[in-house]
Parts: structure tokens; sequence; C-alpha cells
């Protein structure tokens, strides 16, 4: 099924969610981040896994949205989602404070860490169409950016693979994902304030969801 393009913006009524995601080819790091919105509320939360570093973290569940839907501020927080092509070139980028967590499993109870400054930059182009899923769409593409930390050497990606995620709906649960269990790699999991939990771990492949 065709997709068409104005379905990149928000669906009057309804609960829309974009979510986007990339990852070194060799799944030494990786970074997802998604946005929610609700009427005039909205959710954003943003992971970045890398081998031999807490996972940075950053969830604001209560934001206001703003005449842009796409841009996402909360105190300390900046971030955006912008369409620069639809379904082509998407932005996504954020200047925060993250929660710096040595144990992944942190991030399902208190999600306290070291309060870390961070800052990315990336672009997300397509490699394919979009594809039709149950409420929605999925297109893999590629990621180029810059990804500024603190204490460390900042991650800079050339054309690594990245997928992404655009859903609509009277309500929506955790993105699903193909499974993996008991698997080793890098982990970024998310409790969202509806009770519904999102366990992301990095493999060789792309994102899978934790079992």
């Amino acid at each position: 099924m065709a997709i068409d393009p104005a379905d990149e913006l928000p669906h009057a009524g309804l609960v829309d969610e974009w979510v986007f995601a990339a990852w070194a080819p060799d799944g030494s790091a990786g970074l997802v981040s998604g946005h929610r919105l609700f009427g005039r509320r909205s959710w954003y939360w943003f992971g970045l896994v890398q081998a031999g570093h807490p996972l940075l973290q950053i969830t604001e569940w209560d934001v206001r949205v703003r005449a842009d839907p796409f841009i996402v501020k909360a105190p300390e927080m900046w971030a955006e989602h912008h369409c620069v092509a639809p379904l082509e070139q998407w932005t996504v980028g954020n200047e925060a404070h993250a929660a710096a967590l040595d144990d992944p499993a942190e991030a399902l109870g208190r999600g306290y860490g070291v309060v870390t400054p961070m800052a990315s930059d990336v672009e997300w182009y397509a490699t394919g169409a979009a594809v039709a899923i149950d409420g929605g769409y999925v297109q893999d593409g590629v990621a180029h950016g810059l990804i500024e930390l603190l204490d460390r050497s900042h991650i800079e990606w050339a054309e690594v693979p990245g997928r992404r995620w655009h859903r609509w709906s009277d309500g929506l649960g955790p993105l699903e994902l193909p499974t993996v269990r008991a698997h080793t790699g890098l982990r970024a999991p998310f409790a969202f304030p509806d009770g519904t939990v999102a366990d992301w771990v990095l493999t060789p492949e792309g994102w899978r969801s934790r079992v």
C-alpha cells in the first residue's frame, strides 16, 4: 500500500507517535528517539547506548505541545523531530541533561542516574519506501550526524543503518519489534506513564525487543 506523504503529519483527534532508531553496524552504539502526541500534551523519550559506557536516557512525560508539534521543550531540554522532506529526510536532534544509568534496568524503576549534558544532531535519510504496518508504517534508512558527549569521545556517524516508525490510533501501546531472548547486547528500556514498557536491545541486525 502506498503511503501518503500527508501521513507524516499529526492526525487530528488521534494519538500520533514517531520513533527513530540508528545503530553502528558492529552493534557498538545506537540510539532511539521517540515522540508521542496526545492532543495538547506529549511524551518524549531518548536513549543512547555505547559499549563500555552507561545508558544515557532522557524522558519527559508531560510536555505542552507547541505550535510546531515536532519541537519539544521542557526544563533544561530541547528536542526536535523535523520533517525535511516527507518520506525522505528527517532531522533528529536534542540538547539536554541525560541520566547516565550504569544498570539499564534502573530505567524501569526510578531511573535516577548521574546528570550528564549531551547534544545530538542526526540526519535520517530513507533508503526504501515506507511499508504499511498495523496503524502506520515503517521505513528503513541511514543516519548521519554527531552526538556530543561529556568526558568521552563524541560519536560521529556516516551512513549507519537506521529505521523509523510512525503510528496513529485512538490509543497506542509500545511499538512491537522482533524479539530476542536473554540477549547480552546493549539495552535501552523505557517505562511509560501508562504502565507499559519498551525493553529494547541492540543486535547486529538492529534494535529488537528483549523478552
